[in-house]
């Protein structure tokens, strides 16, 4: 399982790259595994401000709908583009090509309470 050291972690399985005052974000390598082949992703939060732990859009594989949540609140500036057409990039590259939004962070003090990718390897063992 693949759990890069420079990201950050939810509970909720999502990964956060944060660049000053923009985090993208992805679901991890162990959550697209859990689901299963992706057929199709679902975000329609573009422009929107969100607070963390809303639900920023959806995630829907052969075995079930998952939910997706925003790990940090701010406004969704950006949905990968490349999803629509190619939901499978989440399953072959979890961590690049298959990253699913980025926001502009609005209460950077919330950074401290997303997991280490130590404190992620202990939560899903």
């Amino acid at each position: 399982m693949n759990i890069p050291e420079n990201l950050k972690y939810t509970k909720d399985h999502e990964w956060v790259l944060v660049d000053g005052d923009v985090a993208t974000v992805g679901i991890t390598d162990f959550a697209q595994g859990e689901l299963g082949d992706i057929v199709f992703v679902e975000i329609e939060t573009e422009d929107e401000d969100l607070d963390k732990e809303e639900v920023f859009g959806t995630i829907e594989a052969v075995k079930t709908v998952s939910d997706m949540y925003m790990p940090l609140s701010g406004k969704v500036m950006e949905v990968n583009p490349e999803l629509e057409g190619q939901p499978d990039l989440v399953n072959k590259e979890p961590y690049e090509g298959g990253w699913m939004i980025k926001i502009q962070i609005s209460d950077s003090s919330e950074i401290d309470s997303l997991l280490s990718a130590e404190d992620y390897k202990n939560l899903v063992g």
